[in-house]
């Protein structure tokens, strides 16, 4: 259903562009025509999958080490860009963190990772650009990643809840101010779609059924899906979309409210192999 030109003449900036489903979505926008610059901390990552996105699709693809949280980072990042691509018409805040744990088990510094990576990042990155664009009088699109529970929260992931409600609201207030110069924003929140390193973080051992079974669909999210709906949304056809937040689980949220809520049901034992096996994937 995709031209594959439709994203022809555009350049793309991705936080968290070099591993999971900012890689995906990556690859599609390679696909359907546009250029890519792929954001995070690990320059190692992400020179090895902008080669491998390149091979893949003959593709245009520029890596970027960048710390979200450090702005002035961000504003070094954009100037990069511009420099190889001329300009930047597409800014998709892809860059997350997450875990499960009891929340009096977290330390104030555990909510700062989260928050510091996720809401502060995005704005960080919102800001910078949108402050460009809105100086060189260019239109432009940001597409936000959030989350199911940003709109009904969720216990066990309190601070990626709080996070995600953040840039959810950012999505929305922005939308409001910002169309006057010609940017929308919008978000997708995603349901369960597995991640290497991700899905560890997330899944207690033994419980990956239980999960999947809370889905009305009965599976998990392909990357692909998720990968087509962002290409509509940051392309020329969905232009006068602006400010929605749009679901794709499968329908897991209207059955349940709180992705997380049902790890109520583990043991201290269970959370201290949950601990454990967070730890191992940090490592990778």
């Amino acid at each position: 259903m995709f031209q594959n030109d439709l994203l022809q003449g555009k350049t793309i900036f991705i936080t968290g562009g070099g591993t999971g489903l900012g890689r995906s979505m990556g690859e599609r926008f390679l696909e359907l025509g546009a250029k890519l610059v792929i954001a995070s901390r690990k320059i190692d990552t992400l020179e090895k999958s902008a080669a491998e996105m390149v091979e893949a699709t003959g593709g245009e693809v520029l890596p970027i080490a960048l710390d979200v949280r450090d702005y002035k980072a961000v504003e070094g990042a954009l100037e990069k860009t511009l420099q190889h691509f001329g300009s930047v018409e597409i800014l998709l805040n892809n860059a997350a963190g997450n875990f499960v744990s009891p929340t009096e088990a977290l330390s104030h510094k555990a909510f700062d990772v989260i928050t510091d990576i996720v809401l502060k990042g995005s704005y960080n990155t919102t800001l910078a650009f949108g402050k460009h664009w809105i100086n060189s009088r260019q239109s432009a699109r940001v597409l936000n990643i959030v989350t199911t529970y940003a709109t009904t929260g969720s216990g066990y992931v309190v601070p990626s809840s709080i996070a995600k409600a953040g840039v959810q609201t950012l999505t929305r207030s922005l939308a409001v101010e910002w169309a006057r110069y010609g940017i929308t924003m919008n978000a997708i929140a995603p349901g369960p779609f597995p991640t290497d390193g991700a899905w560890d973080r997330l899944l207690p051992p033994g419980l990956e059924a239980k999960f999947v079974d809370r889905i009305p669909l009965k599976r998990v999210g392909e990357h692909i899906e998720l990968a087509n709906l962002a290409s509509f949304l940051v392309s020329d056809q969905s232009q006068y979309i602006n400010g929605e937040v749009i679901t794709i689980d499968g329908g897991e949220w209207l059955k349940g409210a709180g992705e997380f809520n049902f790890l109520d049901v583990l043991s201290p034992a269970e959370w201290k192999a949950m601990e454990l096996q967070v730890r191992e994937a940090n490592k990778k």
